[in-house]
């Protein structure tokens, strides 16, 4: 990988999910936190100057003109009317489909790091409306904080959150997104909450704040459709909950379990069965890029 340079892509969870509505063109409209992870893919690029835009190893089964990085490249090129040019090469971590935000997070990566590699000086507000021409959570990664999110998830808020690990496992099951959303047995008119309340709930004692009843109006309203879809995310979650009130990520198929101690969060790694994927991982204050774009 000479003259590439690495930047890193982290991965996010999402704390809560709730579908408010739907918009005339198909998009729902959500109530989410988003909160980034110490987990990363590694983004590398090395600038040319024959304004081409091509993957050194592009990824199985994606074909390279559709795949996140390459179009965001290409998007920010056009939009700024650059020459230059980039080789892209990906090293994945994060599974893919697994509601961790692992493609958003690269093409937020790509962004950020040619906006200064290219020497553009685009503005955060830029990239991010660039962004939500690329996905739902892209421009989640391009702002920096961790967030309260409305809208298709561009309305984003910093929120902050108290300093905690995630047991999270991964189900080998690729999840549909779009099946999901296109399932009758799901509610997408919840009432919306506030952040306020939302905080106030995570301010709470650790004690309160791993009690069931006291998050329960906060959940993820996908949860139910997947597991009733996959069975094995529905066996994952099962598990993980034993040892508290784990919660499902995205559309699935990773579920989470937040604990305050990196000691307890490695004990319950250790004991999953083997034929479920998974990590520990810490919460993030910020993206490390966030710097990259003001």
């Amino acid at each position: 990988m000479n003259d590439f340079k690495p930047y890193p892509a982290p991965a996010k969870i999402n704390l809560f999910l709730h579908i408010t509505g739907q918009r005339a063109d198909g998009y729902h409209l959500l109530q989410t936190v988003f909160r980034l992870l110490d987990f990363y893919d590694t983004v590398y690029l090395k600038p040319t100057n024959n304004a081409q835009i091509k993957h050194a190893q592009p990824i199985a089964g994606i074909d390279e003109n559709e795949d996140l990085c390459v179009r965001a490249a290409k998007l920010l090129q056009q939009h700024a009317g650059c020459r230059q040019g980039v080789e892209i090469h990906i090293e994945k971590k994060i599974p893919m489909g697994g509601g961790l935000g692992g493609g958003s997070s690269d093409a937020a990566t790509t962004l950020l790091a040619l906006n200064r590699l290219w020497q553009l000086n685009l503005t955060r507000q830029t990239l991010v409306e660039l962004g939500t021409r690329l996905g739902a959570d892209v421009p989640f990664f391009i702002y920096g904080d961790n967030a309260w999110a409305e809208g298709i998830g561009e309305k984003l808020q910093a929120i902050s959150l108290h300093d905690a690990y995630y047991v999270v496992l991964t189900p080998k099951v690729h999840v549909s997104t779009a099946q999901i959303f296109a399932n009758k047995q799901l509610t997408k008119d919840a009432i919306p909450k506030t952040m306020s309340a939302f905080s106030d709930i995570r301010h709470s004692d650790a004690e309160d704040l791993l009690n069931k009843n006291v998050r329960a109006d906060f959940i993820n309203q996908l949860e139910k459709v997947v597991c009733d879809t996959y069975p094995e995310v529905s066996s994952c979650l099962a598990w993980l909950k034993q040892f508290g009130d784990a919660r499902m990520s995205g559309s699935g198929a990773s579920v989470f379990l937040e604990v305050f101690s990196e000691q307890v969060a490695k004990k319950i790694i250790a004991q999953k069965p083997e034929h479920f994927g998974g990590f520990v991982a810490k919460g993030l204050d910020q993206h490390p890029l966030k710097y990259y774009a003001d």
